[in-house]
């Protein structure tokens, strides 16, 4: 196989196996940092071995060989080689590198338990949310450094930080590498959630920089759902966050003009909507459903969703149902910009007005006083009841406001308008 080719191949290998390769080492050395550093270094090997051996048939199994092996040798400089032998496999003493298929069934029979603890410890409460995000992304995302900073439009050196930092908060307290007791599941499981949420929304609406979606972080965040989906079926929360996710993104295609211009939901063409996307989100929901709990908030947005998903044309949509799933999540979650979601769907129900008595409401919350949308749902609706001057300024707001280019562009040529 040509080098180019191979490196190509060992990309992908890495994109699908470097979780479960960090997952398998971080249980075995107990340092998520080390894990990473001896994965990094089976990645390397295989740079320098592949191009001329070939990829073997198992890489995944090739990968984790290595990295035990350089484990082994870490731990025996270290002169713990007897108890740590013990842990990783005192048979590999003896065996040759593998070429093809060796026999790791041991780590297979655990790779779900030890993917769904990282999922955990990269996610802790105990880091930052930056920091979550960012570790998330290189353990669980098999992301380099250069590519999150890409991604967030965030300078390398500061991602390189996050993550050296979190890896070393995670020693310094001692993070267990488990999954969390019975009593804190919900707390921890939340904050998962959130992460991959996060990076969603990145790359579904970019906060700054020019372009109006970045699909590959889109891609990232719902491979990660899925993972998470299948690592706790019975929480209906990971499935009505990868039915949220899968719903929204089903639209990627109708979201902007060919010139980058984005389109707004309602101006939507809804004939370039993924309904393969759309069957797979009903389908999560469906099994959210089937457990039978109370709607939690990836739940009730995934609902939402729905409604638009099941809508054939804008005037079909049910925006009755949709106002009043907002007023349960209101509830279950208070957020100015829940609130200012519900206005919305209640302006599509009852009319722009009964829209504008919520958003009015907002005016005052500090938390939306630099929050681009607050103008401009205002501005949407000021327009819709001949408040033309009024909305004029509005949109202008919202323009000086956003950190997006591409929707900088449309929030003017709404104000032109």
């Amino acid at each position: 196989m040509p080098t180019l080719e191979t490196h190509r191949a060992i990309d992908a290998v890495w994109r699908i196996e470097s979780a479960r390769l960090i997952a398998g080492l971080t249980r075995m050395v107990h340092d998520v940092g080390l894990a990473e550093e001896l994965a990094q270094d089976a990645l390397v090997a295989a740079l320098e071995q592949w191009p001329e051996s070939g990829v073997p048939e198992n890489p995944g199994a090739w990968l984790m060989a290595i990295a035990k092996r350089r484990a082994i040798d870490m731990f025996r400089r270290r002169e713990t080689l007897d108890r740590k032998v013990t842990e990783i496999g005192r048979d590999l003493e003896t065996q040759e590198l593998p070429t093809a298929e060796p026999d790791f069934d041991a780590i297979h029979s655990t790779i779900s338990d030890d993917l769904l603890r990282l999922v955990f410890i990269s996610c802790h409460p105990v880091l930052s949310t930056e920091a979550r995000v960012a570790l998330t992304l290189r353990l669980l995302g098999g992301l380099t450094t250069e590519e999150i900073a890409r991604a967030f439009l965030t300078p390398e050196p500061t991602i390189a930080q996050r993550i050296v930092r979190a890896k070393k908060t995670l020693a310094q307290k001692k993070i267990p590498f488990e999954v969390p007791a019975a009593s804190e599941l919900g707390e921890r499981l939340a904050s998962v959630l959130e992460v991959v949420y996060l990076v969603f929304n990145e790359g579904y609406a970019a906060t700054g920089g020019d372009d109006w979606m970045r699909p590959a972080l889109c891609e990232d965040a719902m491979r990660l759902g899925r993972i998470l989906a299948e690592l706790v079926p019975g929480e209906p929360e990971a499935h009505g966050l990868i039915a949220l996710m899968e719903i929204q993104a089903s639209r990627s295609r109708a979201r902007t003009a060919p010139d980058g211009t984005p389109v707004l939901l309602y101006d939507q063409d809804r004939g370039k909507w993924d309904q393969l996307l759309i069957r797979r989100g009903l389908a999560a929901l469906e099994r959210a459903a089937r457990l039978e709990q109370p709607m939690g908030p990836y739940v009730l947005q995934a609902e939402i969703a729905a409604c638009h998903a099941r809508a054939r044309t804008p005037e079909d949509t049910d925006w009755v149902r949709i106002a009043a799933l907002y007023a349960r999540l209101v509830q279950l979650v208070p957020s100015p910009v829940v609130e200012l979601n519900r206005g919305v769907a209640l302006s599509m129900a009852f009319g722009p007005q009964a829209g504008l008595d919520v958003v009015d409401e907002l005016l005052d919350e500090p938390s939306l006083k630099k929050y681009h949308l607050l103008p401009s749902v205002r501005g949407d609706l000021l327009a819709k009841l001949g408040r033309t001057e009024e909305a004029r300024a509005e949109f202008e707001r919202a323009a000086e406001l956003t950190r997006n280019e591409r929707e900088r562009s449309l929030l003017l040529k709404r104000a032109a308008e």
